[in-house]
């Protein structure tokens, strides 16, 4: 069976990289899938070619009337129309990249070419010219990978005219730009990107350790990722969501309810029910007919207004008058359970998901929702604490 997990992401002190000529090592020369639809496929195709067509349009047209002896388009200029169109997302494809990392490393080129005598290998300044480019716009934060062309095409065609990383390279990459931040925007596609703005509020703590637990794989990871780190949290507490939002609704009221009952009959006395719930600690007792099914509840509540504890005066001694047996044939208060149950109760079956359950205890006031099953027998109950327990272990990534 084959492991999922790329071998330089696994767990562990360090990365671990794949033994060469393994099957780990093989697999990784399988293309990638693209995974975006034909609709964007044609998005960004489109944006290539009205990005490319405009820009050497216009470009053209300044060679033609103002600076006929230099080409009015460069090579390169493919490379970054393929990032802004197609990965407008990417901190290599912003407009100071593709600007800044052109511009700079055709003068790093042309550079290159002036002191090529004194190396005295072409081939040398060649190498030297794609490093220095990279190190300059590593420290300029405008790293672009066409840019690293844009200075080996200076050197390979001996271009020393520093005029040129201004013209038409400069124009070029600045046009582009100017047509990706037109087509990407009208076809939904946010660019220049915007990162996350700072947070106003103080983050919580789940937040926090988010947030120190991506800065430490990031770290660890020390590698150039063509995604933001803003983009990447936004796609990891996505996909947390997701998984949250899956597993909750798999969830079922059988899964979770409490299945050791403590129960009641219409006909039990009312001071063994209050002894029931003082020692059980709970606050409702189903009240079940003799197949078991339910006849109703009675809670904490339902014994306060049975003994007019709407005012705190006397609140002991009218609780002890409700509860105490009156023993005799005829009596003017309640005596037994059936008396002042609530007979309208609010059940659910124990194959219902736990999902449907949760606007019952958030805004109509539910605290304990009895569980029926087959022949509508109470097999069980859930309470507020239930549902809580169980929405902490679906936020589990370990559940």
């Amino acid at each position: 069976m084959s492991d999922p997990v790329p071998p330089d992401l696994r767990t562990g002190d360090q990365l671990r990289l794949p033994a060469f000529f393994s099957r780990a090592w093989w697999r990784a020369f399988r293309p990638a899938r693209t995974r975006i639809n034909t609709r964007e496929r044609l998005r960004l195709v489109a944006g290539s070619l009205i990005g490319i067509f405009l820009t050497g349009l216009l470009c053209h047209l300044v060679s033609g009337t103002a600076v006929a002896s230099l080409p009015w388009l460069v090579a390169p200029l493919g490379a970054s129309a393929v990032l802004v169109f197609a990965l407008p997302a990417s901190p290599l494809a912003q407009p100071w990249s593709v600007v800044g990392g052109n511009t700079v490393s055709a003068l790093v080129g042309i550079a290159g070419v002036h002191g090529m005598h004194l190396l005295g290998s072409p081939e040398l300044a060649a190498a030297l010219a794609v490093a220095t480019a990279i190190a300059l716009m590593l420290a300029l934060r405008c790293l672009h990978p066409p840019g690293g062309a844009t200075a080996l095409m200076m050197v390979l065609g001996g271009i020393s005219d520093p005029l040129f990383a201004f013209y038409p390279v400069l124009l070029n990459s600045a046009l582009l730009v100017a047509a990706g931040i037109v087509y990407n925007n009208a076809t939904r596609r946010p660019y220049p990107h915007m990162q996350l703005a700072p947070a106003t509020a103080p983050l919580s703590g789940q937040a926090k350790l988010l947030d120190a637990d991506l800065d430490a794989v990031l770290a660890r990871y020390n590698q150039v990722l063509d995604v933001s780190r803003d983009d990447l949290k936004a796609l990891l507490v996505q996909t947390q969501s997701r998984a949250y939002d899956r597993k909750l609704a798999e969830v079922r009221c059988a899964d979770i309810m409490s299945r050791d009952l403590v129960t009641v009959e219409f006909g039990t006395p009312l001071q063994e029910a209050w002894a029931l719930l003082r020692e059980r600690r709970i606050k409702a007792l189903p009240v079940v007919d003799r197949t078991f099914r339910i006849a109703g509840i009675i809670t904490l509540a339902d014994f306060m207004r049975a003994a007019e504890l709407d005012l705190y005066e006397g609140f002991d001694d009218k609780l002890r008058k409700l509860i105490r047996s009156s023993r005799t044939i005829h009596s003017n208060k309640p005596e037994v359970v059936g008396q002042i149950m609530t007979r309208n109760v609010r059940v659910a079956s124990e194959q219902r998901h736990l999902v449907e359950l949760v606007p019952l205890f958030g805004s109509t006031g539910h605290h304990h929702i009895p569980i029926i099953g087959e022949g509508e027998r109470l097999v069980g109950m859930i309470t507020q604490s239930d549902l809580v327990a169980a929405l902490g272990r679906a936020a589990d990534p370990a559940s």
